[in-house]
């Protein structure tokens, strides 16, 4: 097994793969608004992300806690719901819980934001007001490939630089920080946490897609557009090398054992070989899977629960 013996080397090839994208920035934040919640004082902000757009995102403060405490990145899901965006943090969802309302009433400040296309982003693209949605996320994709770039690498810069805007703040612990979402959002929490280590803590739900096997399925459709960046199978990568990355910090994998876009038989070959980088740093306990029996691709409220417990043990 030739595993990963220069993380930064590694780093630095994974972030060519998507692109001419700049390295993320400090960035300067607009407050948009402030208001009181039942838990939390709520911060709506925005900020210029270098590259010709506006992030927009939720900055959580929970009530009756001393800071600096720890805090947790979360990224919204896709599921087509790009009315949603950063609001996914804030919703009760079908399992009956607001994710980021319930890691803010455990005690954790929370970050969200839109990614491109979704809630204050639908209409972020090249025709403006004249799409939204499905249509703005495609012409994305096209715009940034014919620029030298990805909406992947486009979508994470924005999360990498939230994090870096995170942790500037004088609220939050930076060595006490995790990152956490389910579907688009997990693959986003794990290339996070792989390409900074100032993610002590990665919870990945309801996606741990190992390309190769992916591709094998047949079932390309599953995936949105975002997710497919040119090369990537004829380069010597693949998830499991992102996992990898993360050891020796703590990371918990919540998925479904039926779930078709994360093919079990993928998953059972990134975590032996994330087990063993795990291992060879001295992490084997750090590194941690919960498989849902008989469970497809989605959001149980034991997952959220499983989530906030993991924080709990590890930030």
């Amino acid at each position: 097994m030739d595993l990963i013996s220069n993380p930064t080397e590694t780093r630095t090839k994974l972030w060519k793969t998507l692109g001419d994208i700049p390295a993320p920035f400090l960035p300067q934040a607009t407050l948009i608004a402030k208001r009181d919640q039942p838990t939390c004082a709520l911060e709506h902000f925005s900020y210029p992300n270098s590259l010709g757009d506006t992030v927009y995102g939720y900055l959580l403060l929970p009530k009756g806690i001393n800071f600096p405490a720890p805090a947790v990145l979360y990224h919204h899901e896709h599921g087509g719901k790009y009315a949603l965006g950063k609001d996914a943090a804030l919703n009760i969802r079908e399992n009956g819980y607001a994710p980021g309302i319930a890691l803010v009433e455990a005690g954790f400040i929370v970050l969200a934001i839109d990614a491109y296309g979704f809630c204050q982003r639908e209409h972020q693209g090249p025709a403006g007001k004249h799409e939204s949605g499905a249509a703005t996320e495609l012409s994305l994709f096209k715009q940034f490939l014919w620029q030298g770039r990805t909406l992947w690498g486009m979508m994470l810069h924005d999360d990498l630089t939230a994090l870096a805007y995170l942790r500037g703040r004088d609220e939050v612990d930076a060595e006490r920080i995790g990152a956490a979402g389910m579907s688009l959002g997990g693959s986003r929490s794990t290339w996070v946490a792989a390409m900074d280590e100032s993610v002590k803590a990665v919870a990945p739900i309801s996606q741990m897609t190992r390309w190769r096997d992916f591709a094998e399925s047949g079932y390309y459709r599953g995936h949105s557009i975002y997710y497919y960046v040119p090369g990537l199978l004829a380069s010597p990568y693949d998830m499991e090398h992102l996992v990898a990355l993360t050891a020796p910090r703590h990371q918990l994998i919540l998925t479904g054992d039926l779930d078709p876009l994360s093919p079990i038989s993928g998953i059972r070959k990134i975590m032996a070989y994330a087990r063993e980088a795990y291992r060879q740093t001295g992490a084997e306990d750090k590194l941690e899977l919960q498989l849902y029996e008989g469970v497809a691709h989605a959001y149980l409220p034991a997952m959220v629960e499983a989530m906030i417990d993991f924080f709990r043990r590890t930030l």
